[in-house]
């Protein structure tokens, strides 16, 4: 029996096409590698340099807020840690977290005081492929959601395949779903595309949108430019001046069909509306200091001290020159480690393990 699927098995991997397809790919992948690319990144985080790293819009807050993390291990990876918070816009007085991480798995849970939960689950399946899911459960319409993100990670390319809120339990696939690619074409440049299909509800039809990004770098700069479907072009452009010190502007540009200057459909184009933002990111020995000032009159600033070994105050600032408004904010975070982990730290010595994937 062997001996029969034998020649057939044979001549379906060793035929010439087969042989030729096969020869042509090494070649290529032999190519590939000489050019020496790197991994360029994701489509999401094309201008993050710009937008995480500088920008203070991730790490902006009002109110007081105190932090408590207690780290029972680092290996596993093992935290909880309460939120209290006061006069803050968006975020409940009370807080409780849990997080726990190894190689191949990362779990981190949020509940506050109104009962609403929050969960992330990440799986490393591979070194190059990640599984992550992030759910929210909350007693509000609509506040339910569930996202589903694949990623995987290859020597000059990036693939991601997400999905959120997805269901098929209706007699149709409805939710939304979202494609990316980033692939770098050479060491300086890279490319890439993401595509959106989303349906809200079987008696609506499915839209489909398609969006694309390159990503240039150089020696101590980086710029990046998005065209999206939606009529929206965004660009940003990063450099590091100084050891301590970097600096990021990003100008957004949104281009929507609109009344003309004499109204109607006869006056009908385009209306164009633009907002530049320039950031700027310090770092000293035991704080940082991030400042941002926008085309629409806000001026942002943040700084972070650290006073103790485990001890971080945070002060925040915005002012909005036009609608003459002002926010504050004030935080204190307090990290204490176990006399465990301590201990397990210098065991572990200098091979620390893999990180967990975040």
């Amino acid at each position: 029996m062997a001996e029969e699927k034998a020649p057939a098995l044979g001549f379906v991997l060793d035929n010439p096409i087969i042989s030729i397809l096969r020869d042509a790919y090494q070649s290529f992948s032999e190519r590939r590698a000489a050019l020496g690319l790197s991994n360029p990144g994701t489509v999401d985080n094309i201008a993050r340099e710009v937008q995480k790293d500088v920008f203070l819009t991730n790490y902006m807050f009002t109110g007081l807020r105190a932090d408590m993390t207690k780290a029972f291990s680092a290996s596993p990876l093992f935290h909880v840690s309460h939120a209290f918070t006061m006069g803050a816009q968006g975020l409940p007085p009370y807080s409780f977290a849990a997080m726990y991480g190894t190689p191949k798995v990362f779990l981190q849970g949020n509940v506050d005081n109104d009962g609403q939960l929050s969960a992330r689950a990440n799986y490393r399946w591979t070194n190059a492929f990640v599984t992550k899911t992030n759910t929210q459960l909350a007693s509000g319409p609509g506040q339910t959601m569930i996202q589903i993100d694949n990623e995987y990670t290859g020597n000059d390319f990036s693939a991601s395949l997400k999905s959120l809120n997805p269901s098929v339990l209706d007699g149709g696939l409805t939710g939304i779903y979202i494609a990316s690619y980033l692939q770098a074409l050479t060491p300086s440049l890279a490319v890439g595309l993401e595509a959106i299909w989303q349906r809200g509800a079987l008696n609506q039809g499915p839209e489909t949108l398609v969006s694309y990004c390159a990503k240039y770098k150089g020696t101590d700069w980086i710029a990046s430019a998005q065209l999206q479907a939606q009529g929206a072009i965004s660009t940003s452009y990063w450099r590091r001046l100084t050891d301590r010190v970097e600096a990021g502007v990003d100008l957004t540009l949104q281009f929507q069909p609109g009344m003309g200057s004499r109204g109607g459909l006869m006056g009908s184009g385009l209306r164009k509306d633009g907002t530049a933002t320039l950031g700027a990111k310090y770092d000293f020995r035991a704080s940082n200091f991030r400042a941002q000032v926008d085309s629409t009159g806000r001026l942002s600033c943040l700084l972070e001290k650290r006073v103790a070994p485990f001890v971080t105050l945070t002060f925040a600032g915005e002012v909005d020159q036009f609608k003459q408004q002002s926010k504050l904010g004030m935080a204190v975070s307090i990290e204490a480690p176990s006399e465990e982990m301590a201990e397990q730290q210098e065991r572990m010595g200098g091979s620390p393990s893999p990180p967990p994937p975040f």
